[in-house]
């Protein structure tokens, strides 16, 4: 038979790549990962929707919780773990569950992908509710796991998404309330979809956390201004962004981010409105965080 899952067919413009040197394997490579932004964009309306579907969630007080396997469950778990050193949230907000538990972020837990049950299980875990997004990730879109634990989640009432890199079959797309596909075609290896695929897949993660963190007032500008600052690097990076949109030099910047608690947001409203901690965060708390609604458009 035939497979027809795009993940595991033969690329015929890789068939002899055993017979390259380094340099024409890497010009390959590269070649094919050009396909991959071009096809992530081809589904723009679909990352669009699991934006507003995010949105929709923590403005409800759910949560955003990815569910996947192997390369794409520790893309995941990747994408859930940046969200609060680079918005501020709680690690609570957005979640990655992967099959055979953190344990297969460092060691490949094959067999763990298999079990509808273990799927469903960890979504009761998890204690989801009506007020949550599951987005589900398996690249051939058969991971046993993934689909329990979306079955669970739509049991519980909880908006469900899939995000997959093969022609999705209609029973996929009448399930879920979004489904995204970006057909990046088959890989340089045989069924390595840890390459275009995984690539795909962390485009696609980027932009609906991304996204959806703008939505939701963390971003002044193109600034990251709800950063949490825990190590020197983000201290610069607070600093700097008050520099730049205060007109402060260094010694002023710090000594502002130090009385407003290390918040950047905040430090802005103070300095921008001449009010103290309190009051700032009670400006931004009324406009549901977005600074610009609290001291205008970025300089």
């Amino acid at each position: 038979m035939l497979e027809k899952r795009l993940t595991e067919q033969q690329n015929p413009r890789s068939k002899r790549i055993d017979l390259l040197s380094a340099l024409e394997i890497t010009d390959l490579i590269n070649a094919e990962d050009r396909m991959v932004a071009q096809a992530v964009g081809e589904e723009r309306e679909a990352i669009a929707h699991a934006v507003e579907l995010a949105v929709q969630a923590f403005r409800r007080g759910g949560r955003l919780l990815y569910v996947g396997a192997g390369t794409s469950g520790r893309l995941g778990v990747l994408d859930a773990a940046e969200m609060p050193p680079t918005y501020g949230v709680s690690p609570e907000l957005v979640q990655g569950i992967i099959a055979g538990g953190y344990a297969a972020l460092v060691r490949a837990q094959e067999g763990a992908e298999d079990s509808w049950e273990a799927g469903a299980a960890a979504l009761d875990e998890r204690t989801v509710t009506a007020n949550d997004f599951v987005l589900g990730i398996a690249t051939s879109g058969t991971t046993p796991f993934v689909h329990g634990a979306l079955a669970r989640a739509r049991e519980l009432g909880a908006r469900t998404g899939f995000l997959l890199c093969t022609y999705p079959p209609q029973e996929l797309t009448e399930l879920h309330d979004v489904v995204i596909a970006p057909l990046v075609g088959p890989e340089v290896i045989t069924g390595s979809t840890r390459m275009k695929a995984a690539t795909a897949t962390k485009l696609v993660l980027n932009t609906i956390t991304t996204g959806a963190m703008v939505l939701l007032g963390k971003v002044y500008g193109n600034l990251m201004v709800d950063l949490q600052v825990t190590c020197q690097k983000l201290q610069d990076r607070g600093e700097r962004i008050l520099m730049e949109t205060l007109n402060l030099d260094r010694e002023g910047a710090r000594d502002l981010l130090s009385v407003a608690g290390g918040k950047v947001k905040v430090a802005i409203v103070m300095q921008k409105l001449g009010v103290d901690l309190q009051e700032a965060e009670r400006r931004l708390h009324e406009v549901e965080g977005v600074v610009s609604r609290v001291v205008g458009d970025l300089p």
